[in-house]
């Protein structure tokens, strides 16, 4: 979808058109369910953090002043709302029970699966955004309000943690 039809549908959205926000909510249903299955491995409450986001996205959306800055408003609600059900966990749970990431369906990929699940949130999340929602490091530094040069840095050290993931496997 072109930008001009993207800004088309959020300028309907903010007038409250329920068919234009459920549309615009498709759009970005994919890039959404990464990242919070990135910070919460777990489908349940990625869920939850989805509709969360959502709601609170049709009900703020008439504050959001530059239309072209909508994908990374969505992100940064969805991630506030990602990290306050994983701090409204009571329980400590056992990365056995965690759901596998969903990002990729096919079995091939359970190793990269498995080594994302052995990465920090810090890296994770970063890794995630970049290689799975195509965002750039300044896009996701904006998001994730850190400086550039801490995405990248966090890029790279995510990087070698997976690349040692994958070496220590083979060896």
């Amino acid at each position: 979808m072109s930008n001009t039809e993207n800004f088309k549908l959020i300028q309907k959205a903010k007038r409250r058109d329920p068919e234009a926000f459920t549309e615009l909510m498709n759009l970005y249903m994919k890039d959404m369910y990464r990242t919070a299955i990135a910070i919460l491995m777990n489908d349940e409450d990625a869920a939850d953090a989805i509709q969360e986001t959502i709601l609170t996205c049709w009900e703020r959306l008439c504050s959001l002043r530059d239309n072209k800055l909508f994908k990374t408003w969505m992100t940064r609600i969805l991630i506030n709302k990602c990290h306050d059900i994983r701090n409204k966990r009571i329980e400590t749970v056992d990365i056995s029970e965690h759901e596998e990431l969903a990002f990729h369906e096919d079995e091939s990929n359970l190793e990269l699966k498995e080594a994302l699940e052995q990465l920090d949130e810090k890296y994770r999340v970063p890794i995630m955004m970049f290689y799975g929602d195509g965002y750039s490091t300044k896009e996701i530094a904006a998001i994730l309000d850190v400086p550039v040069s801490t995405i990248q840095t966090r890029l790279s050290r995510g990087r070698e943690k997976l690349g040692r993931y994958f070496d220590n496997d083979k060896g």
